[in-house]
């Protein structure tokens, strides 16, 4: 690639959709180290960018990038000589000082996977966007609420505990404002427990008891602490469980922060009967998917130490994006459950939502997939649920973690 004309971009294209890395090079590169870039850019020209070379620098030219294979790519051609032999001969800083260059640019965007670098900022701006939003007034309905501000500690001996009881009855023994993140997701028959023959019918019974809860809830949150409820609207009878619940917690003042669509791919539901087959009498629709309604107590901002922050760029870029695509718990006959949690659900709502060091509530414990994913996540964990059997189950498993 040395001494050949230079392949750089015109200055249109170059500012429109690449973005340019220099490396200096210390001396001019061997005819080893020519071959070994030359093997990286066959493998990644098409996807995403180029290279030029001459004597006294490597300029990089990057549009997008899958960085993560990039990297294992270079690495393993670097550590592994019998793949090629011209990494015996090669100053390896020169690759190493790429992969780290890349690696320093905090500004992208992610796309399929990929990392894009230049495009991704050609979203439409709104031209004076926080006058505008002082002016339409944020969260009107939870303006001049009653929450105190003071923060308190959870009492040690609530601390990573699993406790078979009422929630409602267990909540009123705790202070105010002290759990960080609350994420549960309630069952259907709530009161009789899933380990119990006859399910609830009676829904305005079921808001009652569960309203009950949620209060509790809101009271031992903190300021700036979150409340994440999982739920599927129950559409076989027409209650928009995910509609009822938002309204109850907007209506105690709470800040509706955000909603994520909770894509199961589960394709395999029943399609023998979709009501009025073929017909616009009365069609019933099918859904693969449930939601993720997400409130924060008296400020969107949750304050906390950044060496506490345990989420890559990464993972923040693809998560903030409010349909996560998670496959359904596939170990639930394991557990004689109905209805749990995937872990990697859970691990997502925690690393966005609170920080290492914080307090988890499920007060709908079940099987302890929240207590469990607490733990693995340093973070520390209080299980509720009123089944002994699902108690017992959330200890072995939380006993289980090293």
């Amino acid at each position: 690639m040395a001494g050949k004309k230079s392949t750089e971009p015109d200055e249109d294209i170059l500012k429109n959709e690449y973005l340019k890395l220099v490396t200096p090079l210390k001396k001019p590169l061997t005819i080893h180290e020519n071959r070994l870039l030359q093997q990286i850019q066959k493998k990644f020209s098409k996807k995403g960018f180029r290279l030029d070379i001459n004597n006294s620098e490597i300029i990089l030219y990057l549009q997008s990038i899958e960085f993560e294979a990039f990297r294992d790519y270079v690495q393993d051609l670097l550590d592994n000589p019998e793949n090629n032999r011209d990494s015996l001969l090669v100053d390896k800083e020169i690759f190493l000082k790429i992969i780290e260059d890349i690696s320093r640019i905090k500004s992208y965007g992610i796309k399929a996977g990929k990392r894009t670098y230049v495009t991704y900022r050609n979203e439409r701006k709104v031209k004076d966007r926080q006058s505008k939003v002082t002016r339409r007034g944020l969260y009107y309905y939870a303006q001049n609420n009653t929450f105190s501000e003071k923060n308190t500690e959870l009492p040690k001996r609530y601390e990573n505990l699993i406790i078979n009881d009422d929630s409602e009855s267990v909540l009123k023994q705790l202070p105010d404002n002290c759990i960080d993140l609350i994420i549960t997701s309630p069952p259907y028959n709530f009161g009789l427990g899933y380990d119990t023959s006859t399910d609830g019918v009676n829904w305005e019974h079921y808001f009652d008891k569960l309203f009950a809860v949620f209060d509790e809830c809101i009271r031992v949150v903190k300021f700036g602490g979150r409340i994440i409820i999982n739920i599927q609207p129950l559409f076989s009878d027409y209650i928009p469980s995910h509609h009822i619940i938002s309204h109850h917690f907007m209506q105690k003042k709470m800040i509706w922060k955000g909603e994520i669509l909770w894509e199961k791919n589960n394709y395999n539901c029943k399609y023998c009967a979709w009501g009025s087959w073929k017909s616009p009498s009365s069609p019933y629709l099918k859904y693969t998917w449930e939601f993720l309604e997400i409130f924060a107590k008296g400020d969107l901002k949750k304050s906390g130490r950044s060496e506490d922050i345990d989420i890559t760029e990464d993972e923040f870029k693809k998560w903030v994006v409010a349909k996560w695509s998670v496959a359904p718990e596939r170990k639930m006959d394991r557990y004689d459950h109905p209805a749990m949690f995937p872990e990697e659900l859970v691990t997502r709502a925690l690393k966005l939502f609170s920080f290492e060091g914080d307090v988890v509530l499920d007060p709908f414990n079940g099987a302890g997939t929240t207590c469990v994913v607490a733990k693995k996540t340093n973070r520390k964990f209080l299980g509720i649920d009123i089944s002994k059997k699902y108690c017992d189950m959330a200890k072995k498993r939380v006993t289980e973690i090293l």
